[in-house]
């Protein structure tokens, strides 16, 4: 009855049913949990708890999946930006937590490559100065190497590195390995943000950050969350903000809950095993996409290194007699409303991310283009 109640909800707000092909996109609810997710965090719903506790052993779940020293869980990625910045300032001092935004006497500037400078629904830059830290963009959007950050490292007043791991990086951007030996070499910090990026994180570990970033509710879908793991003494700082500006920022009961058991059921997955079956899917939306007038379809890995494909499709406007930001449009009208990535459809491509989709869904998809083309 309360699944049915809830599912109502949507169902009341909504128009119509939605298919996410766009992604782990915030705007369109980012993903969905499995039932055993979904029924963890509704189970801690009705619960007490000791907070403390709960972090503790979300800390253990952290650095069992990630090999990190500890973790921790805040409400959103964008907070644990904010939250891992503010830890490169303060450390563990009580005065210096409740004193922010004020870092009169602190390490303040964060540096951040040019072309890191991403935008995720509000600037990096921003997430920054939320923290009180004034950010130092380096280098230009075309190309930031090690070399240009050598400078700004040695500056008396530089609190970390940040760097960004994310398809939305543009130019040349430095390596992330050999940006993190010179920030050590300075006695810098490094921070790293891979938000969707949890397949990699043992990867993006053996970079040398010391506080990497993820969120919980992209693909690993767990409730909304950041989690956070790396150093212990950041970590614990970390969870001192909770004492002044990371109040506003922090988990729930039923976040961590959430996340513990989407960190159980990432442990129990064959990665192979699934990532083949995306394949499969991808290939038969392809093949079957490629029947349609006007399209021309293939697979393209995920730029990142996500153990993925997602579906390309070219439209040309003479057989489809629509442009791709026309046909994007119209699948987004319709019902069910089909959602796909568009960065591309200048060029006439449109993405397909079916990673998170049922076969059903896939098909409903191909039903609508080919709607859209008659």
């Amino acid at each position: 009855m309360a699944t049915r109640h809830c599912a109502s909800v949507i169902h009341r707000i909504q128009a119509s049913k939605l298919i996410n092909a766009r992604g782990t996109f915030t705007p369109l609810g980012v993903s969905r949990s499995s039932p055993g997710v979904a029924a963890a965090a509704a189970a801690a719903l009705s619960e007490f708890a000791l907070l403390d506790d709960m972090q503790t052993a979300a800390s253990a779940a952290i650095a069992r999946m990630s090999g990190a020293e500890a973790g921790t869980v805040v409400h959103c990625t964008a907070a644990a930006i904010t939250l891992a910045i503010a830890a490169t300032m303060t450390g563990t001092s009580p005065e210096r937590v409740a004193a922010l935004p004020d870092t009169s006497g602190m390490r303040h500037r964060v540096l951040l490559p040019a072309t890191h400078t991403v935008n995720y629904g509000h600037p990096i830059k921003q997430a920054v100065r939320l923290a009180g830290a004034t950010p130092v963009v380096v280098g230009t959007p075309e190309r930031c190497g090690v070399g240009d950050l050598l400078t700004e490292l040695a500056h008396r007043d530089t609190a970390c590195l940040l760097l960004v791991s994310s398809r939305l990086v543009q130019g040349e951007g430095p390596d992330l390995t050999a940006a993190a030996a010179a920030a050590h070499a300075h006695g810098v910090p490094v921070v790293l943000d891979g938000a969707a990026q949890d397949f990699l994180v043992r990867q993006l570990l053996t970079t040398g950050a010391d506080i990497l970033l993820i969120s919980a509710q992209k693909y690993l879908a767990a409730p909304t969350a950041g989690l956070l793991m790396g150093r212990t003494d950041l970590i614990t700082a970390v969870r001192a903000q909770e004492k002044g500006i990371g109040r506003g920022m922090k988990a729930t009961k039923e976040a961590i809950a959430g996340v513990m058991a989407a960190l159980a059921e990432r442990e129990a997955l064959d990665v192979s095993a699934w990532a083949a079956a995306r394949a499969r899917m991808v290939e038969h939306f392809s093949a079957r996409a490629e029947r349609l007038p006007g399209l021309t379809a293939w697979s393209v890995p995920d730029p990142t290194g996500l153990p993925f494909t997602r579906a390309h499709i070219r439209v040309d406007p003479s057989g489809a007699r629509l442009t791709a930001w026309e046909l994007a449009a119209a699948l987004r009208t319709g019902n069910p409303q089909v959602w796909v990535m568009e960065h591309r459809a200048e060029a006439g491509e449109l993405v397909f991310d079916l990673a998170a989709l049922r076969a059903d869904e896939v098909d409903t998809i191909l039903e609508r283009l080919a709607a859209c083309l008659e």
